[in-house]
């Protein structure tokens, strides 16, 4: 548990790299266990206030304003739990609503390390219930000697060098948040004249061609965010995609997450610009490749009438801003209704722990209202 050291509250803490995101890991038996606590510790840890984070540990940039919290599986099937939170430092707020792919690669060295699964010799399969939507992910974790091995050969778009890799398999993406693959009852809908798909697999995420919106979709990713009338306009209608697929208040939540898609420029199945909602991603959210990769597979949908007819098992492989990233394709297990079956997505993910210790938060946060002054 926490404890006071000059009125401040230190919380043990691993920093860790899970693909091309950042953030720290706690043990959910370190933190508060009432959600408004435990989010102005985590305010307070990221630097709220501030859009560097300058008062935190937060790195300025929505990939490096994230948390992983972990803890004893809560539910049958799986090994542990892992909540993650997306923390908006400038608005303070903590967004536990979406689910993070990338910070999901480092859940299970994290938890092998912390004690929380055994590890064995060669690999260790660590089943991870997301708290957050409810699903399981299988991690297959390079263990040889039953030690957590970070060094290794594999290499992902968007982070300097090679490492272990790790392998996760989204076994039930179907309906994450909203309890559909298809939360509007349609593959594709009509938004202001511009017709985009709402898909629901690992993300809520909105569809659309980047070219009915004035864009190529091979734009450098600094060109969207200067460009306020794209960016207002690419707000709206992801608004009216999240009320539509049942976010009331979607101007306050980070799904559905809009995507802009283009014909590949590199021999891949689709050029993507993915948004988080508000700012371009330097390269691709895992669950956002998991939700786009199912989409394909759905005849009528903007993703499928870009990449053409899709045979499973499958690769489909986005041309995104750092790279590419290939996500595989088996058929799913039948889903019982109203989730329509969706195939198990499978990526190639890295992690690394970078340092470990003692996190300090203020005894007290500022108000939202005072953040906002």
């Amino acid at each position: 548990m926490t404890h006071l050291m000059n009125r401040q509250i230190g919380i043990p803490c691993v920093m860790m790299r899970g693909g091309t995101s950042r953030g720290p890991f706690f043990l959910a038996s370190d933190l508060p266990a009432a959600p408004m606590e435990r989010d102005a510790l985590l305010l307070s840890v990221m630097g709220a206030g501030n859009d560097l984070g300058i008062d935190g540990i937060g790195g300025g940039n929505p990939l490096t304003s994230k948390v992983a919290i972990v803890g004893p599986a809560t539910r049958a099937g799986a090994d542990v739990d892992y909540l993650f939170a997306q923390v908006r430092v400038l608005e303070g707020v903590v967004d536990t609503s979406p689910n993070c792919g990338n910070m999901l690669a480092a859940v299970g060295p994290f938890a092998i390390e912390s004690g929380l699964v055994p590890a064995t010799d060669g690999v260790t399969v660590v089943r991870i219930h997301n708290v957050n939507t409810g699903k399981l992910i299988q991690a297959r974790v390079q263990t040889p000697g039953g030690q957590v091995a970070y060094e290794g050969e594999a290499v992902i778009d968007g982070v300097p060098g090679t490492a272990a890799p790790i392998h996760l398999a989204f076994l039930d993406a179907a309906g994450a948040n909203t309890g559909r693959l298809l939360p509007t009852g349609s593959p594709t809908d009509r938004i202001d004249g511009i017709e985009v798909s709402c898909i629901d697999a690992a993300i809520p995420v909105m569809l659309v061609h980047a070219a009915d919106l004035g864009r190529t979709g091979y734009e450098p990713i600094d060109s969207y965010r200067s460009d306020r009338d794209f960016m207002a306009r690419l707000e709206a209608l992801r608004i009216e995609a999240g009320r539509r697929m049942g976010f009331r208040n979607a101007a306050g939540m980070v799904i559905p997450k809009p995507v802009l898609l283009a014909p590949p420029a590199r021999g891949g199945t689709l050029a993507v610009r993915y948004f988080m909602p508000h700012d371009c991603h330097r390269a691709m959210a895992i669950t956002g490749a998991v939700a786009t990769a199912t989409a394909c597979t759905i005849p009528e949908t903007v993703a499928a009438a870009l990449a053409g007819r899709l045979a499973l098992p499958g690769d489909v492989t986005f041309e995104h801003p750092a790279g590419r990233l290939t996500v595989h394709l088996d058929p799913g297990a039948g889903q019982s209704a109203p989730i329509a079956t969706a195939p198990t997505a499978s990526i190639l993910r890295t992690a690394r722990r970078l340092f470990e210790g003692t996190v300090f938060a203020r005894p007290s946060t500022p108000s939202r209202t005072a953040l906002a002054a």
